[in-house]
This record gives C-alpha cells, sequence and structure tokens, in this order.
C-alpha cells in the first residue's frame, strides 16, 4: 500500500505547470440580449402591427361568450326515472377550534350539522337551460321566490331577461357533485336535520337539439 501512495503524494505535491497554446480558432464576445429590451421591443412590435389591439378583442369576445354561456356542467343527463335519497350534511371538526385567548371552543372530531344553525330555507333546483321541457316544469311547479333555479347548461343571463326569474350557474359542477346529482331536473329540500335530493323523470324530457 505505502508504494501506490508515494506517486500519488508526489502527483498532488508537484508544482502545477501553465501554459499557453495561443488562439486556436476564431473567438467571439459574449454577448447577452436584455430580457427586459427583448419584450419591450416584442411587445411594441405586436402594437405596431394591430396584433395586440386584436388580441384584447378575441380575450373581450371570449370573456363576454363565457358570462353569457358559462362551460356546461359534464356528465349529466335527463332523469330517465324518480331518484331519491337523504344526504347528510354532517362534518367532523379536524382540529380543535379555539378563541383569541386559546379556549377551546370546539374540539376535533366533533360533529357538526350546519343545518343546526343554517337552515335550508329555499329549495334547490338544477335544471339544464337548454331543455325546454325543464325550464316549463320548474316556472309552473315553483313560484319565482320559492326556490334557486340552478343551471347546469344554458345562458343564465338570457334566461333572466326572457323570464324575469333569478337563475344561477353550477360553475364547475361543484353543488352537483357534492350532493351526488346525476341528472337534471333535481330538487335539494330540507328534510330535518338532512337534505332529500329528487331526481324528477319528465314525460316531455327529451334531449334538446345542439
Amino acid at each position: 500500500m505505502r508504494y501506490v501512495l508515494l506517486p500519488l503524494a508526489a502527483l498532488i505535491c508537484a508544482p502545477a505547470m501553465a501554459r499557453d497554446y495561443g488562439q486556436q480558432g476564431t473567438v467571439y464576445r459574449v454577448i447577452e440580449a436584455d430580457l427586459l429590451q427583448a419584450i419591450r421591443t416584442r411587445l411594441g412590435q405586436l402594437e405596431a402591427s394591430g396584433e395586440t389591439a386584436r388580441l384584447n378583442q378575441e380575450l373581450k369576445r371570449r370573456t363576454i361568450a363565457r358570462v353569457n354561456r358559462p362551460e356546461p356542467v359534464a356528465g349529466i343527463g335527463l332523469a330517465q326515472k324518480m331518484r331519491v335519497w337523504r344526504f347528510d350534511p354532517t362534518i367532523a371538526v379536524e382540529r380543535d377550534i379555539v378563541d383569541d385567548k386559546k379556549r377551546v371552543i370546539m374540539a376535533a372530531g366533533t360533529r357538526v350539522n350546519p343545518l343546526d344553525t343554517v337552515p335550508l330555507r329555499t329549495p334547490l333546483l338544477f335544471l339544464n337551460g337548454d331543455n325546454p321541457a325543464e325550464l316549463a316544469w320548474a316556472t309552473a311547479r315553483f313560484k319565482p321566490d320559492a326556490v334557486k333555479l340552478i343551471l347546469v347548461r344554458g345562458a343564465p343571463l338570457e334566461l333572466m331577461r326572457q323570464r324575469q326569474r333569478r337563475f344561477y350557474f353550477d360553475q364547475g359542477g361543484k353543488l352537483v357533485a357534492h350532493f351526488g346529482i346525476k341528472s337534471t331536473p333535481a330538487t335539494v329540500e330540507q328534510d330535518g336535520r338532512a337534505l332529500r335530493i329528487t331526481e324528477w323523470p319528465l314525460p316531455t324530457n327529451k334531449s334538446p337539439s345542439s
């Protein structure tokens, strides 16, 4: 082992030898473009060509279109048979809830039913706003202030102008997913400390023409 280490030690301790081999090819100066200046230049080109104005108009058009007709909720069909079930909104508190003095207001694991403090006074009605049969059924069955009309498809602003009733939209299908609704029309009503959800088949509930 001693004989192996000696040459290595000699290499480490030997003075480094530097040698100038001269210039072997063309040398170019390293120039890095300023990123902000490049962005300003590109924006100036877009504005001069009218592309910026065109893009702004397109964004405005798409935004207005999305507000007037939101993206339909996927996976919702037309009710073919009545389906009724109860939904328990009770939740379990994940961690202790304390006040400003660290006193426990509600301990972790406590089960809380929101309906005990905030009852559902107005039923919810989910419907396809592009289906005339569902709209006719909803407006005939419920008075204007007796239900909240929530669309899963359709143009809420246009329907409000036409029917002089308030319409909402289940953006992203968060509510129907939460309640497990698969078909429309469907109602959500309070039943004691739970919610009763009903999907209503209609005799004239046919797929609207696309």
